[in-house]
């Protein structure tokens, strides 16, 4: 389960999140593109933009479940 504690910086605020835990495995990236994207020079994924609609929202809970290291987290 992704730890609120370590949300990447590059988050935006909402409830759905990326720890430090990711691994630029590209999963969530391909899963959920419009709430996805990757911080190319350090090497992880983070959220951009929180879901705002029920296929956004579906998308999010895909790539959480999907994550091989369960860096995604909902803490809404």
């Amino acid at each position: 389960m992704a730890d609120k504690s370590e949300k990447q910086s590059e988050n935006i605020v909402g409830a759905w999140f990326v720890d430090s835990n990711c691994i630029d495995c590209d999963v969530c990236r391909e899963t959920a593109p419009n709430n996805f994207t990757q911080q190319k020079e350090k090497g992880y994924s983070y959220v951009y933009k929180q879901p705002v609609n029920d296929d956004e929202l579906a998308q999010c809970r895909e790539a959480m479940e999907s994550c091989p290291v369960e860096a995604i987290g909902n803490d809404g």
